[in-house]
């Protein structure tokens, strides 16, 4: 099968590439673009690949823009960064996507489910619709307070007076701009649907931090980021390769 692979990024191309050609030896990969203009010439002059994976936010525009210029009729499994309202508006049009850094687990999925339906025609969806709710995100109540225990009192933490959340063994803490650290009832990734992306962001495995709370970046090896809190946690915070890029546009924001 011919796959045409549509992203802006460097390294994340290349990753998604590996892993396709990886989970899928017969695949082809027909060309690589980083932009709306040059994915939609190549499109105009060459026949339509099997399946397309397309990023959403590109070079020079959001790609929904190439819908507007060609007619696409090939399959599309879109991948993004906009977890906070995407999944809503994906699901609503019946679109395959895969949340940035893309997991191998869920990139299997997507191609097994592509697999299976690649004789039946592409599900139709309105793609004026999608890249509306894209472009202008529904408004999301965020929670501005957290209830911890300190011995037998009760405190509530605004969210605007915490520094990060570290998750480690089976427990999650609250660590507070005073110093202070409470266990919370959360996990990490429920969390990240019930913080203010403008405000905090998910560094790795272990740690969400606020903006506020980052004091230092140092560079390391590999494209990833030291990053200093205060409060300073007992272990290192690093950023992954993979997420280095989202990071640097979240903190350019």
């Amino acid at each position: 099968m011919t796959i045409l692979l549509v992203e802006d990024e460097k390294l994340a191309r290349e990753q998604l590439e590996q892993m396709v050609l990886e989970l899928a030896p017969d695949a082809r990969i027909a060309a690589r673009f980083d932009s709306v203009a040059r994915t939609v010439a190549w499109l105009r002059d060459n026949p339509a690949p099997d399946l397309v994976f397309l990023d959403i936010q590109l070079a020079d525009d959001l790609s929904f823009a190439i819908f507007e210029q060609v007619e696409l009729r090939s399959p599309v499994i879109f991948t993004t960064a906009f977890d906070q309202y995407a999944i809503r508006a994906f699901k609503v049009n019946s679109i395959d996507y895969l949340l940035k850094p893309v997991d191998r687990t869920e990139l299997a999925a997507a191609l097994q489910k592509f697999r299976e339906n690649r004789r039946a025609a592409p599900p139709p969806f309105d793609i004026a619709q999608l890249a509306e709710a894209l472009r202008k995100p529904a408004v999301q109540q965020y929670q501005e307070r957290f209830m911890v225990s300190r011995g037998e009192r009760l405190l509530s933490i605004p969210a605007d007076q915490v520094a990060w959340f570290e998750g480690e063994d089976r427990y999650v803490w609250l660590m507070s701009a005073d110093g202070k650290r409470y266990p919370v009832e959360y996990k990490l990734s429920d969390l990240e649907g019930l913080l203010d992306p403008r405000s905090f962001f998910r560094l790795n495995r272990s740690f969400i931090a606020r903006f506020e709370a980052i004091k230092e970046l140092v560079t390391l090896s590999k494209s990833r980021v030291k990053v200093v809190l205060s409060p300073l946690p007992s272990r290192e915070v690093i950023v992954s390769s993979e997420r280095t890029a989202e990071f640097k546009h979240w903190l350019n924001q």
